[in-house]
C-alpha cells in the first residue's frame, strides 16, 4: 500500500531542485505500474476520506491479494485477453478493482476515478486527467477497437477515461504548482509512462528489433517491432503506440530479480554493510567457473510473471549438498535469474518476432558487469550496456521533450539526449555449451507440473510471525 500525499511531497522536492527559477520546456514521468488509486471525481484520493480502510490507498504492483480475482477474470475469459495470453495478473488493474469491490464495497462506491498513479500525478501536475495509453493497454487490457473491457466489473467503465500515445501533451503546469516550485516557462507535461518502458528513448531503442531489459529489483524485457505479431504463447502483452510512438512493444518480465539477490545478501551477509557483502558475493562469485557450483536453481522468489503470471509459485534450488557454498548458492541465483530472461527470449523467437540487438539497463546492468556476463553467455548473445547516467530519469525528460516540442520525434530525443556509448559484452565460448546444459536443467525444473502444485500448496499455509525479541549481552 502507498500514501498518495507521499507522492506529492516527493514530486514538490523533486521539482523545485531541478526547477526553481529555470525555463523549462517540458516535464516527463515513469511512473511504477500497476498502482491504481480510488479517488474522487475532482481527483481527491479515497485515502483522505477513508483513511482507516486499507483498499482506499495506492494499491502497489506488488500487491498480491488480488491474485485470485485475476483467477476468476481469467476463467471467465473475454476477447481482450488476446493480447495478453489469454490471463491478466493479480498484479493489473482489472483484479485490484474487483478486489476492492468485493471486499470494501462501500470504498468501491465512493470511488468515482480508478486510476493509475502516474496517470493521477500528472493529473495533480497539469489540472488535467489525462491517462496514459501504456498504463491502460498493458494494466487494464484496453484496445482502441475496444475500449476497456465491458464485462469485468459493473461500472468499471465509468471510473476510468480515454487513454492518449505516448508523447501526448496532457496540459501544462498549473499555476498552483509553478509557485509551489519556481518553474518558469511552458512546461508542458507529457502523459505519464510505466517505469521500465520510460527507459526506451534514453538507450536508444527506437527501432524495429531492439530488446531491452530493464533489470531493477524486478526485470522487465521489451521488444520492438515494427509491425504486429499475434502474441507469442507466455509473453504478457502488446500494444502500439503505448510505450514508443509508431511501434508495437512487446512486454514480458520477472516478478523477482535484484530483490531476489538483496533477499539473499540480507539474509546471509558476509560484512557489515549490504554493499561490502555484494562486494565479496560479487568478487568471489567471479571465481566460480560456470558449472563448478553444481547447482540450478529457480528464480521464482516473487512468483512468475512469463509465462504463467501466477504470484503463488516459489524459488527451488536443486544440487545442495555438504559441499555447498554460499558464494556457490549466491552464483546459482544469478544464473537462475539468467535463465529466466533466456526463457523469455525463447518464448519471441518461437512467435516469429526477431530479435536484433539486445540492451540491458538500469541499475544491475550498470552496477554488476559479472550479471550481464553471465547473460551474455546463457543467450550465447552480445549484450550492450548504455553508458549513461539515470537512464530511466534521461527517459522521463525525452517524453517531457517530445511533448513539450523541444525535438519533433523520439528519435531525434535519443540522438539529441540519450545514450552515446555502450559496453560491449560478447559470450565466453567456453562457458556457453556448460550454460546450455544448465538451462535445460532450469527448463525441466520449470515445466514441472507436480512441483508447480507443492508451491500453490504450500503458499496457502499460514506465514510465520514476526516478533520482536528483546536481548541483553552478558557482561
Amino acid at each position: 500500500m502507498q500514501n498518495a500525499a507521499d507522492y506529492i511531497e516527493a514530486a514538490t522536492e523533486i521539482l523545485s531542485q531541478l526547477g526553481d527559477g529555470r525555463e523549462i520546456e517540458g516535464i516527463g514521468l515513469g511512473f511504477t505500474a500497476s498502482s491504481p488509486m480510488p479517488t474522487t471525481a475532482n481527483g481527491t484520493p479515497l485515502s483522505q476520506l477513508f483513511a482507516e480502510d486499507p483498499h482506499a490507498y495506492v494499491k502497489l504492483w506488488k500487491h498480491g491479494a488480488a491474485q485470485k480475482y485475476a483467477d476468476d477474470i481469467n476463467a471467465h475469459g473475454g476477447s481482450y485477453l488476446k493480447n495478453f495470453g489469454g490471463k491478466v495478473s493479480g498484479e493489473w488493474l482489472l483484479a485490484k478493482a474487483v478486489q476492492i469491490a468485493k471486499e470494501a464495497p462501500g470504498t468501491w462506491d465512493a470511488t468515482d476515478r480508478f486510476i493509475e498513479s502516474g496517470d493521477w500525478l500528472v493529473w495533480q501536475l497539469s489540472g488535467v486527467e489525462s491517462r496514459s495509453l501504456g498504463f491502460a493497454a498493458y494494466k487494464a487490457q484496453y484496445s482502441e477497437a475496444d475500449g476497456y473491457p465491458k464485462d469485468v466489473l459493473d461500472g468499471l467503465e465509468d471510473r476510468l477515461s480515454l487513454p492518449h500515445p505516448v508523447g501526448t501533451c496532457a496540459g501544462y503546469l498549473t499555476d498552483d504548482w509553478r509557485l509551489r516550485t519556481g518553474i518558469k516557462g511552458k512546461a508542458a507535461i507529457a502523459v505519464s509512462v510505466i517505469d521500465s518502458h520510460v527507459v526506451l528513448p534514453a538507450v536508444g531503442a527506437v527501432d524495429d528489433g531492439c530488446l531491452v531489459g530493464a533489470l531493477g529489483t524486478s526485470a522487465a524485457y521489451l521488444l520492438l517491432s515494427e509491425g504486429f505479431h499475434p502474441l507469442p504463447s507466455g509473453i504478457e502483452g502488446v500494444a502500439y503506440n503505448g510505450s514508443m510512438r509508431d511501434l508495437w512493444c512487446y512486454e514480458s518480465g520477472q516478478a523477482s530479480f535484484g530483490d531476489m539477490l538483496a533477499w539473499f545478501v540480507k539474509n546471509f551477509p558476509r560484512a557489515a554493510t549490504i554493499d561490502e557483502s555484494f562486494r565479496l558475493y560479487n568478487t568471489e562469485a567471479a571465481a566460480l567457473l560456470p558449472g563448478e557450483n553444481r547447482l540450478v536453481a529457480l528464480d521464482w522468489w516473487n512468483g512468475n510473471r512469463v509465462p504463467l503470471a501466477d504470484s503463488r509459485l516459489s524459488g527451488i534450488i536443486m544440487g545442495l549438498s555438504m559441499d555447498t557454498t554460499a558464494v556457490g548458492i549466491y552464483r546459482a541465483l544469478m544464473e537462475s535469474l539468467c535463465f529466466g530472461a533466456r526463457s523469455i527470449v525463447d518464448l519471441f523467437e518461437a512467435g516469429k518476432i526477431a530479435v536484433n540487438r539486445m540492451l540491458m539497463t538500469s541499475g544491475l546492468a550498470q552496477n554488476n558487469p559479472l550479471l550481464v556476463q553471465i547473460m551474455s553467455d546463457v543467450m550465447n548473445r552480445p549484450i550492450d550496456v548504455p553508458e549513461i547516467a539515470n537512464p530511466t530519469a534521461v527517459g522521463a525528460a525525452i517524453h517531457g521533450a517530445v511533448a513539450g516540442g523541444v525535438v519533433s520525434s523520439y528519435e531525434e530525443g535519443a540522438i539529441r539526449f540519450g545514450a552515446k556509448s555502450y559496453a560491449h559484452f560478447v559470450p565466453d565460448e567456453n562457458n556457453v555449451a556448460i550454460y546450455e546444459t544448465l538451462y535445460q536443467l532450469y527448463r525441466e525444473m520449470s515445466q514441472s507440473v507436480r512441483a508447480r502444485a507443492s508451491m500453490h500448496i504450500l503458499s496457502e499455509m499460514p506465514a510465520a510471525e514476526h516478533h520482536s525479541i528483546a536481548t541483553s549481552q552478558v557482561q
